[in-house]
Order: C-alpha cells, then sequence, then structure tokens
C-alpha cells in the first residue's frame, strides 16, 4: 500500500468513475485500475462495486476511505514541513470560511505572519463541511468557521458574533418591502431569523450565498441587502453605502484547532484573545 494508491482511491471515489479519475490525475485509466488493484490485493478487499452507472463503496471502502484522508492529509502535512525552506521552523495550514475572511479570517492570518517569521503559512479556502473534514484528517491546523462541530482532540475558540446588518446604497430605502431587496443566506440559523422577521416581505427575486457577490451587485447596479459589518463598514465610511434601521441578525463563528499543532504555539491563545478583542470593540 502506498500513497498514490490511496489518492488515486480517493479520486475515484470524489469524481465517480475510474475514466474521471484518471483524468483528474493525469494518468492513464490502466494506471488507475492497477493502482486500484493493487490497494484491494493489500487489504485484501473489493473497495469498490463498478457499474455502468457508476462506482459505489463497499463497506470495505467506506472505512478505507476516512482513513485514506486522514493518512494522506498527513503525508502532505509531512512533506510541506520537511521541504520548508531555509530559515523556517515550522508550518501552520490554516482553513477559512470565504465568509469569514475578511475580518476575523485576516487578522489571524496577519497576526501569525507578522508575528512569527519563522513559520510558513498556508491559507485553503472552503465550505463549513470542507473545513470540518480537513481538520480531522490533518490537513489543516486550524480552521475559522460558523460550525463548532467538536471532533477528537480538538478545541473550540468562540469568537464574538458576526453582525449582519442591513444595507443601501440609497439612505432613504424601505426596510421592509424594498424592490430592490437582495436576499444573502447566511446559514440556516439566518433564514430562520430573518424569516420571522420579515414574514410579510414575499420572495427577493435576487438572490446570492456569497456576502461578497452581493456587496459588488449593491456596488453596481443598487439596492439592500444583509450584509456583515466587517465587511461592508467601508463603504459606509467612503458613502456608497448607508444603514438602514433593520434589526440587526447575529451569526456564530469559531476557530477550531488541533490540540496537537497547538500544543506547540505557545503564541496562539494570545492571538484569538486579540482577535476577540478586536471583534467586540468593532461592534457598536
Amino acid at each position: 500500500m502506498n500513497i498514490t494508491s490511496l489518492r488515486t482511491f480517493i479520486a475515484i471515489v470524489e469524481t465517480g468513475s475510474l475514466v474521471r479519475a484518471s483524468q483528474k490525475l493525469h494518468v492513464t485509466q490502466s494506471t488507475v485500475t492497477a493502482r486500484l488493484k493493487t490497494l484491494e490485493e493489500a487489504l485484501g478487499q473489493i473497495l469498490l462495486n463498478r457499474q455502468k452507472s457508476g462506482i459505489t463503496l463497499t463497506p470495505a471502502g467506506t472505512k478505507l476511505l476516512r482513513y485514506a484522508r486522514i493518512m494522506t492529509g498527513l503525508w502532505r502535512q509531512a512533506q510541506y514541513e520537511t521541504a520548508l525552506p531555509a530559515g523556517l521552523s515550522s508550518v501552520c495550514t490554516f482553513g477559512c470560511d470565504r465568509e469569514l475572511w475578511h475580518g476575523p479570517g485576516r487578522a489571524f492570518f496577519d497576526g501569525v505572519v507578522s508575528g512569527h517569521p519563522d513559520m510558513a503559512v498556508s491559507v485553503l479556502q472552503g465550505s463549513g463541511r470542507d473545513l470540518e473534514n480537513w481538520l480531522a484528517s490533518g490537513q489543516v491546523d486550524v480552521i475559522l468557521t460558523y460550525d463548532a462541530i467538536l471532533r477528537g482532540n480538538q478545541t473550540i475558540h468562540p469568537l464574538p458574533p458576526e453582525e449582519l446588518v442591513l444595507y443601501s446604497d440609497r439612505p432613504d430605502a424601505a426596510i421592509d418591502g424594498d424592490p430592490l431587496y437582495v436576499f444573502v443566506d447566511h446559514g440556516e440559523e439566518y433564514r430562520r431569523q430573518h424569516g420571522e422577521a420579515y414574514h410579510d416581505a414575499g420572495i427577493a427575486r435576487i438572490s446570492f450565498d456569497s456576502s461578497w457577490w452581493a456587496l459588488q451587485f449593491l456596488l453596481d447596479r443598487g439596492g439592500s441587502a444583509y450584509l456583515p459589518r466587517a465587511l461592508a463598514d467601508t463603504y459606509v465610511q467612503s458613502g456608497a453605502l448607508h444603514v438602514l434601521n433593520g434589526p440587526v441578525f447575529l451569526r456564530k463563528k469559531n476557530l477550531i484547532v488541533n490540540d496537537t499543532a497547538a500544543a506547540n504555539w505557545n503564541w496562539f491563545d494570545a492571538l484569538v484573545n486579540t482577535i476577540s478583542a478586536a471583534g467586540k470593540a468593532a461592534s457598536p
């Protein structure tokens, strides 16, 4: 068994076929087939059911998939750390939800880069589920996410909640019933709170699942939308956007760290405290 075979197995599962896996890995289909066969022979188990409609995991394949991700993640981390350039002694791999880079994500990154010139920093963007899987498999050391699902050998550090504020390009825009209102999906809890506050508002014509895209739409075309204060306040200061007196919603956010990695980071708790203090100070 080797890392290449495990990576090939993961590629087959993620793409759904041997053909697409070969395209993703830039190798021939026969090579993919041979690697899978080698892996199955080493384990003495059939890992995949191959059908015309695609592949499905066998019970053995399902069990292996979790370990394959962990093993390839750890190997990737080992390669990265042992190949550090001269003058660097350690590495921090940071996974960040795309919505949280503006504010705490950037603050964490800047704190590590500025405060620890001997540390290499790698940043990965992903969804909440991606981040959880990456942290569990060892692909990243710490994540910034809205979710707070705790697994073994991890610690959750809650940060001040994100404030979702109603902004518009027009200071006199209607708070309720604006025909130019843009709905931004900030998650399940937000959808519930928004629905209660605006139960008779109808359905918005335009919606986004990205605050950044919604912000660009408002700046380009006008309208109103709920956006994170950390993202939009710069545009309020420049006069491009205005705060409307609508309900303010809160969304929890968390730094979750691998305890093994954090055991060597005597600076981590202080940086978390600094980011938390900055978040509290930014709230009106």
